[in-house]
């Protein structure tokens, strides 16, 4: 077992030598991966050829190409595959990575492709702006470098020593429960069936209802905030085969891939729980609204619209009859093609906080839109449940929950 440590020997070898002995000196394993493709300053564990040949190049037709950016593409790649290998063979105890552009984007690569769970720690210059490239859906610690990467220094040798006690404390964490463990010690709680569920402020009510119900019937129940990444995370744990079934209260991501808010999950949301056969029971939360920024930041193509102002940083904008037409369009076409069991469910009094008598997103003339396109393309195979109840009454949020505890144990009603 070792600890996996990415970098470019040609570049940065005096870094990567430097974490390399503070992890030897806590009695870690250690394997030095090269992916560079200059003249090697240090002499890694495995060599970059071995890289470029698992990418299916050669390290000298990278050579001879000349060209940085497909250079890195295939030292991603080449890394990623070994990672991978490796981890199947039970060799892996933790990934560390450091690195700029480059080294960020082919360290993390590897440690987006392995489990959750495995010690992950990219430290980066790139670490104090916009990490969701590299971090993706992954439990992967970004640990700004504060200088950069041009040789050891009193700022550059505190960092390194932080990121290599943080990648000790991880793994010895590990290596304390398997220890204890083989010593007859007391294993953990059996992991509950888990269950995922999405919720946003305005849907909060329902999802906690539910959740307290679904824990009380033996599952354990994650919340993930129904804000892109939120949606993103959610699918990958499912693809990854950890859920045993899906609460989707929250579906507004979908709304935001559709109109051009700022939250979307992508284009494939709400398919993967299909794909993979899981139960799942989805309801229409919050797609009364598209999600932006700052008022200021709203497109001026959407000027004209009803907006409500949730608070300085977030602004919503009432998603029009003509747009919620399309999601349910949207959302029956992907329900139906499930391979596994599915039920939703319609809260013909709102689908959120803002959207009920009274309030500002209350427009039934766009909630009818929904439901109706709904119920226009929606399969017999999906259970369509309409309840003259707002998303936010506890007898919806009960409902859910029942409706998923009959999926779960095969039961459907007709």
């Amino acid at each position: 077992m070792a600890v996996l440590l990415i970098g470019t020997l040609d570049t940065k070898a005096a870094e990567i030598e430097f974490v390399r002995d503070l992890l030897r000196q806590a009695a870690l394993g250690v394997r030095v991966i090269d992916v560079g493709t200059g003249p090697s300053a240090s002499q890694p564990d495995i060599p970059r050829q071995y890289v470029f040949q698992a990418a299916g190049t050669t390290l000298e037709a990278i050579q001879q190409a000349n060209d940085r950016g497909k250079a890195v593409e295939a030292a991603a790649r080449g890394v990623t595959r070994l990672a991978l290998e490796m981890f199947g063979l039970g060799e892996v105890e933790g990934v560390m990575s450091l690195g700029g552009s480059a080294g960020t984007t082919i360290g993390t690569s590897a440690m987006r492709a392995l489990p959750f769970g495995v010690p992950k720690l990219m430290v980066s210059t790139l670490a104090s702006g916009q990490v969701g490239p590299y971090v993706g859906v992954r439990d992967i610690c970004m640990l700004y470098s504060v200088v950069d990467f041009a040789g050891l220094n009193r700022m550059s040798r505190t960092v390194l020593t932080n990121a290599a006690g943080a990648m000790i404390g991880m793994v010895r964490q590990a290596q304390m429960r398997q220890g204890a463990l083989a010593q007859g010690g007391t294993p953990p709680p059996a992991d509950k069936p888990t269950i995922t569920a999405t919720m946003f402020g305005v849907t909060t009510p329902c999802v906690q209802a539910a959740r307290q119900d679904l824990e009380a019937a033996g599952y354990e129940v994650l919340v993930f905030h129904a804000t892109g990444t939120g949606g993103r995370t959610m699918e990958a744990l499912i693809r990854d085969g950890l859920v045993t079934g899906v609460l989707d209260i929250t579906t507004t991501e979908l709304a935001d891939e559709l109109v051009g808010g700022i939250l979307s999950a992508g284009p494939d949301r709400l398919t993967v729980a299909g794909l993979c056969g899981v139960p799942q029971v989805v309801a229409p939360g919050a797609l009364d609204m598209v999600n932006f920024g700052p008022r200021e930041t709203v497109p001026e193509q959407f000027r004209h619209r009803r907006f409500y102002i949730h608070n300085p940083n977030v602004t919503l904008m009432r998603t029009t009859p003509e747009e919620n037409d399309r999601l349910g369009q949207e959302i029956a076409n992907k329900l139906s093609a499930a391979r596994g069991p599915v039920a939703l469910l319609l809260p013909l009094r709102g689908v959120s906080a803002i959207d009920r008598v009274g309030q500002p997103f209350w427009w039934p003339e766009a909630d009818q839109a929904l439901f109706q396109s709904i119920r226009n393309w929606i399969s017999p195979n999906v259970e369509l449940i309409e309840l003259d109840l707002h998303i936010n009454d506890s007898e919806f949020a009960q409902a859910a929950a029942r409706t998923l505890l009959r999926l779960l144990h095969g039961v459907r009603v007709n």
